[in-house]
């Protein structure tokens, strides 16, 4: 993997991200201030499964 690579997935992660907001800031502002009624445990526990998620999916595609 080279930098370019990385540049790229950054890039698409920003792309991803915007989404939500762009098409739809309601349903975006909703889900946010779910989120933040959540405890912290739970943010944590859904931040490592999406870090696990993350590394399976990068261990298949390389």
């Amino acid at each position: 993997m080279d930098g370019s690579s990385l540049w790229a997935a950054l890039a698409l992660l920003l792309i991803a991200e915007g989404l939500l907001p762009f098409l739809s800031p309601e349903a975006w502002r909703r889900m946010f201030s779910q989120l933040m009624a959540l405890r912290d445990g739970q943010i944590r526990f859904f931040g490592l499964c999406s870090v696990l998620i993350g590394l399976v999916l990068f261990w298949l595609l390389t």
